[in-house]
């Protein structure tokens, strides 16, 4: 009868059934809100990882650029935005002047984002939408447009030519 009485003694007295299915449900709810609580905090208040990717992009190939004649290069470019990494389609307009030098214009003009074309026939940038015309140079040689049109950097490596971060012309220029 002891060795009852020392069983008894491990577990308390006031300890019933119901009382440890209510402890045992409050347990499990705790656990299960954890489990799906911390995730959702660790991605409200942890920044996500950020990655270092080369700004620039593989436009083309410089072979195929002929001096005072603008190519539109088309390429794919990486956009990351928080953990979404999504792969947009882009053009500019390069042009290898005849110093050597290679130029690449963002396609859009700079009045009211419209696209731009080249006419072979002007030798000009012309915007259908407001008449702005450009020069190979992109000044503004007409038309409403307030600044001469948007440059992205440019080096080329072995055969390529590389793309990098788009700059804002100065007006004043």
């Amino acid at each position: 009868m002891k060795d009852v009485g020392v069983l008894n003694t491990t577990f308390s007295p006031r300890t019933t059934r119901r009382g440890f299915y209510v402890v045992a449900i409050y347990a499990m709810g705790a656990i299960i809100s954890a489990a799906l609580g911390l995730p959702a905090l660790v991605y409200l208040l942890v920044p996500p990882r950020v990655r270092r990717q080369s700004e620039w992009v593989e436009a083309g190939e410089v072979a195929q650029l002929m001096p005072g004649v603008p190519v539109e290069m088309t390429y794919r470019r990486n956009r990351v935005d928080g953990w979404k990494v999504s792969s947009e389609k882009s053009t500019s307009w390069v042009v290898k002047l005849p110093a050597g030098q290679i130029v690449a214009y963002s396609p859009i003009c700079t009045h009211l984002g419209c696209a731009y074309h080249w006419e072979q026939a002007r030798s000009e940038f012309v915007c259908p939408c407001h008449n702005s015309v450009f020069g190979m140079d992109g000044k503004v040689l007409e038309g409403p447009a307030p600044r001469p049109l948007d440059r992205y950097q440019t080096k080329v490596e072995g055969k390529q030519l590389l793309l990098g971060r788009l700059t804002q012309s100065d007006p004043t220029a």
